[in-house]
């Protein structure tokens, strides 16, 4: 059974910096995309990056293009999130997901699909001076 445990969030200041951790377990992943979206208090999810289990091909949301890095260990089957220059807007809770329903070209702007897709119990980022 897929599972999914994401660590690494906490309190940074504006222009600090957080790595958020993903561990999958229970699957071999085969062409799906995995990465990160994540869901400020009253607000949508928002895609937020994205990298190709194939290729390694990554994108990311405009928000945080420049700022963010994706990258994945495959031997520790773990993706990483790297932020850097934390803004306010930053703060959400940031899930990883493992994405059965779209590809690494739509996947930020796909909504999730709650049949096929899945995600962890997701990681609170707040950013606060």
């Amino acid at each position: 059974q897929l599972q999914i445990v994401e660590s690494g969030g906490g309190l940074a200041q504006p222009g600090g910096s957080l790595r958020l951790s993903c561990a999958i377990s229970g699957f071999t992943l085969d062409t799906q995309p995995i990465g990160w979206f994540r869901q400020a208090p009253g607000k949508e999810e928002e895609g937020v990056s994205y990298i190709s289990t194939s290729d390694r091909r990554t994108v990311y949301a405009e928000s945080v293009k420049g700022r963010f890095t994706i990258s994945r260990d495959n031997a520790k089957n773990t993706v990483y999130l790297e932020m850097n220059n934390l803004k306010p807007e930053d703060t959400a809770v940031y899930y990883c997901t493992v994405r059965f329903s779209s590809s690494i070209d739509q996947a930020i702007s796909d909504e999730l699909d709650l049949r096929y897709d899945h995600w962890g119990q997701g990681t609170q980022v707040t950013v606060s001076s």
